[in-house]
């Protein structure tokens, strides 16, 4: 056989060899990328710099700007039931935490038959951890993150502390894998130093699923002095601590970005940060101290109110989503996403699974954030609660309060985002549609927790002696 025809029979042969070659974990296509995903607290739709903001963001920035920004990314109005939606899959109405937050004094949570997102990822081999705040139980050990599937848990357990003694009325709140830690330090530099801790002490070869989850800027509006010096120019005292806890919060990023890129991870770790809601700009939804007399800060910009409703300020948060050579760099998906997308779309990356017996609300929403695709969510159940509703279909969205008098509203979202302008009147089909709608949710809705608490605390009550004057002489005509 001449060298000629030797040649082309040898490159066949090398070619089929480097295919039997195992690829490395971490550059194989289709490996299990690390996932970090971030969560900020009560942070307002328009307080980043990507979205116009005097608020300085660089390295949320940077992450939008090389990633895909997500303008239509809806969660729940309130902290709680976004986080549960989150671990989930489902919306919060299925069990019970649809109505308000885990106020400090309660004792129920996130019920424990709910599987959730680390412990189908733990299951599908990943090392999960839980670094910052938790917030869906605080009073029993078995709702907490060691026992709900995250291998390793750092932070508050409660929704809101302060950000230097760790304390809610008093009473520390900061704990690491179940047992309370006395620490110094404000909580979103611990936060950030200890996500990079697990970043560095991790080894690459297993794919790491970090949920890191800030409490800023959530109420009380504190940060340290050189970032409130930062804002100088700012006058209002609360904005300018709300400044100031963003930028403390997008410098630990920073950080995170850096050390996965510094242990050779970043290029097969998918980073997603979101708000867990709109930002507040109701005192009755700022948190459990007194906001009264304060001027809440956050900015929402043209979306209309904030955290607690059902308009688009409460639930259209910021949100994107980062990956080399997989996310697409410098794009924006239009298309509607909610929360308890994440759940499936994570799982499917992971090959990981849900539990069949409670269907998902979620849709893989990978080709939409990845490639561009049309998202496949036409619906956004906003909430379901047993005194008002908010569904979106298409074009259309429906807020329904049902105490009486009743109250419907519609609102044609892509032409009116700021919902200026109720149409329920002029489109009477379009109101029935999603009412109907909103009953066949409402009708396998789960009890309201809150609700269930709030009443028998109020049960109990009626067991107190009679609220009687003390001394019954005043009423006495002789006297």
């Amino acid at each position: 056989m001449t060298l000629k025809l030797i040649r082309p029979l040898i490159a066949l042969a090398v070619v089929w060899l480097a295919s039997l070659a195992p690829a490395s974990a971490e550059t194989k296509p289709g490996a299990k990328p690390h996932i970090v995903y971030i969560v900020a607290d009560d942070l307002g739709w328009k307080d980043v710099g990507f979205h116009g903001s005097d608020i300085k963001t660089p390295n949320i920035d940077a992450l939008a700007a090389k990633g895909t920004r997500f303008e239509q990314f809806y969660a729940q109005p309130m902290c709680t039931p976004t986080r549960a939606a989150l671990m989930t899959g489902r919306y919060p109405f299925r069990y019970g935490l649809q109505t308000a937050v885990i106020a400090s004094n309660h004792t129920y949570g996130l019920p424990t038959d709910e599987w959730l997102l680390p412990q189908a990822l733990k299951e599908a081999g990943y090392k999960t951890a839980i670094v910052g705040k938790w917030h869906l139980g605080h009073a029993d050990p078995k709702y907490w993150p060691r026992q709900r599937g995250f291998d390793y848990q750092y932070g508050p357990l409660i929704g809101e502390i302060d950000y230097f003694t760790h304390q809610q009325h008093h009473v520390i709140d900061w704990y690491r894998n179940n047992k309370r830690l006395k620490e110094k330090g404000y909580s979103t530099t611990l936060i950030g130093n200890e996500a990079v801790k697990q970043i560095e002490t991790h080894d690459p070869a297993t794919p790491l699923y970090l949920y890191l989850t800030f409490n800023a800027p959530h109420t009380p509006y504190e940060a340290p002095k050189a970032y409130l010096d930062k804002y100088k120019d700012i006058a209002d005292p609360s904005r300018r601590a709300y400044a100031g806890s963003i930028t403390a919060m997008d410098d630990e990023i920073g950080r995170v970005v850096a050390a996965l890129e510094k242990k050779g991870m970043r290029e097969n770790t998918l980073i997603v940060f979101q708000s867990d809601n709109g930002g507040t700009n109701n005192p009755m939804f700022a948190g459990e101290g007194d906001m009264s007399k304060l001027k809440i800060p956050c900015d929402n910009g043209p979306y209309r109110e904030g955290k607690g409703t059902l308009y688009e300020g409460g639930a259209r948060v910021v949100a994107l989503a980062n990956w080399p050579g997989h996310v697409r760099e410098g794009k924006t998906v239009d298309g509607m996403m909610h929360v308890v997308d994440i759940y499936p779309t994570l799982a499917g990356l992971a090959g990981a699974h849900a539990k069949p017996e409670k269907p998902l609300d979620g849709m893989d929403v990978w080709g939409t954030i990845a490639e561009g695709k049309p998202s496949p969510r036409n619906e956004v159940v906003y909430n379901i609660e047993t005194f008002r509703a908010g569904v979106r279909q298409g074009d259309w969205k429906l807020i329904w309060r049902t105490p009486l008098p009743d109250a419907l509203e519609l609102y044609n979202i892509p032409q009116d985002p700021s919902e200026k302008h109720n149409l329920a009147a002029e489109h009477p089909e379009k109101v029935a549609a999603l009412q109907k709608r909103a009953n066949e949710l409402a009708a396998t809705m789960a009890k309201p927790l809150f609700v269930e608490t709030e009443f028998k605390a109020m049960r109990d009550r009626l067991k107190l002696p009679p609220s009687l004057p003390a001394d019954t002489r005043i009423f006495n005509d002789e006297q």
